[in-house]
């Protein structure tokens, strides 16, 4: 999957981007409503030519037949619209846009101060609970028949996602009040992932900075239009990229941003360092040692597989909490702190058995309000949001038409539109994304 990230020659994930123009849509059911509607308002996503039709009332209800493009209906402060533009897109509930005059701090400060508060018997009890699930992850797959590995796979892959939630804490300083603690214990949880601890908290404290900040956010960009018309090999990549294989983009991501000392600074090199000798030493010890008890099949078996599962998590996780055809990017003179991080961050409620292992990193809003809150914490954060804010949120519950609608209209960054789907510009090359319309599902 070709994501493009801030840095112009890379690929990697992307994110939303604004949509603000006002579409004509070309009806296509009875004689009666032949002609252009002009719907306006902030986007109303109308579905595929293939999909089934939806009902937007108007003067009266007429029935529109789908097409792969975002629209907005007639007023930004009408809840029905936004109801209709949720369920099109697979979510619980789309927010009002957050008036400029609201600042991060205003918000911050009607979360109770007990939100932030660490409590060390319960961050050592999520490091017990991902031990142990990993390693019940692990003695599965040493005894799974082999029509029963993939589900030990992906419940090995799941609990190893927990190991990276709590060095993820260890980042922000949410896990202890010692931080030489919470550089071993960060350190120590990436490594069975191969990630470089340092390098990846440089990055990721930017991201908190500048969420969805255009060229400045260092977790998900959206192609540029340019970048995607500049070689028709790129171009495949790309749609590739973002078509079947954008589940898995972090494994480009981590790959580019992580390993690159031109992308640090002076002052952040030495810990750089510390931590790819950390990740090289695992990987010339762990390895030769899993290879050398149970061969290379092995190495795939215990190792490879769970870390794909683990991808498939940062990926998707990733891509479900940034990224809608109504959240936009936005260059650094338009963007506001506020707006990015408590209206454009997605609260996304998955199976239980997931939230458990990956310790509720998707209750993600409270945790762009502010990255100082403990994961065993965010529970309590988000209530509080949705008492006080609760209109501006932006929430789903995991489905189908959440992720097919992200993997088949996020694609290219538009101004006006947040998104340009790629069938929209070039539907020779788009089969891949055709394909993924055909065969993903659609339900909610």
């Amino acid at each position: 999957m070709a994501c493009r990230m801030a840095d112009p020659s890379v690929f990697l994930f992307t994110g939303p981007h604004p949509r603000t123009r006002s579409q004509k849509i070309a009806t296509h059911s009875a004689p009666c409503m032949t002609g252009n509607w002009h719907l306006t308002w902030d986007r109303l996503l109308v579905k595929g030519e293939n999909h089934k039709k939806w009902v937007i009332p108007m003067r009266r209800t007429r029935t529109v037949q789908a097409v792969a493009a975002p629209v907005a209906p007639s007023s930004a402060d009408s809840a029905e619209y936004r109801k209709q533009l949720a369920e099109s897109y697979g979510f619980r509930q789309i927010g009002e846009p957050l008036p400029d005059s609201i600042t991060l701090k205003d918000v911050m400060d009607t979360l109770p101060k007990k939100v932030f508060e660490i409590d060390d018997m319960k961050a050592w009890k999520s490091v017990l609970v991902s031990v142990t699930s990993y390693a019940f992850g692990l003695f599965m797959i040493s005894k799974a028949p082999w029509y029963l590995l993939p589900f030990a796979w992906a419940w090995t892959g799941t609990a190893v996602t927990g190991f990276f939630v709590i060095g993820h804490d260890c980042a922000h300083k949410s896990f202890s009040r010692n931080k030489l603690v919470e550089d071993i214990v960060g350190t120590l949880a990436f490594l069975p992932l191969i990630y470089p601890y340092e390098p990846w908290r440089f990055k990721h404290d930017r991201h908190h900075a500048k969420t969805n900040m255009l060229e400045e956010d260092t977790a998900w960009h959206p192609v540029w239009k340019a970048e995607f018309e500049s070689s028709p090999i790129l171009r495949k990549a790309i749609i590739f990229g973002y078509g079947p294989f954008r589940p898995w983009m972090s494994i480009a991501h981590w790959l580019l941003w992580h390993f690159d000392l031109k992308k640090f600074r002076s002052n952040e090199i030495q810990r750089v360092k510390i931590s790819l000798a950390c990740v090289f030493g695992f990987m010339a010890i762990g390895w030769p040692l899993i290879i050398y008890k149970a061969g290379i099949m092995g190495w795939i078996k215990f190792w490879l597989m769970p870390w794909l599962g683990y991808h498939f998590w940062m990926s998707t996780f990733t891509m479900v909490h940034h990224t809608a055809p109504h959240i936009p990017f936005k260059s650094s003179d338009e963007w506001n702190a506020a707006q990015a991080q408590l209206n454009g961050t997605v609260h996304c409620d998955y199976p239980s058995w997931i939230e458990i292992l990956c310790h509720d990193i998707n209750v993600h809003i409270p945790h762009h309000v502010s990255s100082r809150i403990p994961h065993y914490n965010l529970r309590m954060a988000h209530k509080s949001l949705q008492e006080n804010w609760g209109k501006f949120l932006n929430e789903a519950k995991w489905n189908w038409r959440l992720m097919k609608t992200i993997m088949t209209l996020c694609h290219v960054y538009d101004k006006e539109e947040n998104y340009v789907a790629f069938d929209q510009l070039a539907p020779e090359e788009s089969q891949p994304v055709a394909f993924l319309k055909r065969v993903m599902p659609d339900y909610a």
